[in-house]
């Protein structure tokens, strides 16, 4: 189910994965402040809980997500992956359609968290609108 982010050798089937993404702008105080720096910070005890693989990933292009990630300070904490074409976002069914704002953000993915294990999805906590309530670190953590 995840052979877009996983590089498809036996290895990765066994693993726990912790999917994330949130609405891909630097703009949005929840991404810069929460979300993503939740999962960078909880990133020890989500692996000491068996996740095996933290990605972030979002609806823009691999510069913007290397540009956040030198921003934000994240080393190998979390992989911030890119979905630019938003075929992951279409195959999950999470995107969210803002070409009709002014501003023209097109078609991008609604925040959420996924904790996958073995190829399969076990947690999709996914948000509403612009809320972050259910798709933290710490909803995971919980989770697990």
């Amino acid at each position: 189910m995840f052979s877009v982010i996983s590089s498809g050798s036996e290895e990765n089937n066994d693993s726990g994965w912790q999917i994330f993404s949130f609405f891909g702008s630097t703009s949005s105080k929840v991404m810069i402040m929460k979300h993503v720096p939740g999962f960078v910070s909880k990133a020890g005890e989500l692996r000491s809980k068996g996740v095996d693989v933290i990605a972030c990933v979002s609806v823009n292009d691999a510069f913007v997500m290397e540009a956040w990630r030198k921003d934000l300070g994240i080393e190998d904490e979390v992989m911030l992956l890119s979905d630019g074409n938003g075929e992951f976002t279409g195959k999950l069914g999470v995107e969210l359609d803002l070409r009709d704002k002014p501003v023209g953000l097109g078609v991008r993915s609604r925040r959420y968290a996924i904790l996958a294990e073995d190829g399969v999805v076990k947690v999709l906590n996914l948000e509403e609108g612009g809320a972050f309530t259910n798709s933290g670190a710490e909803d995971m953590l919980k989770a697990l």
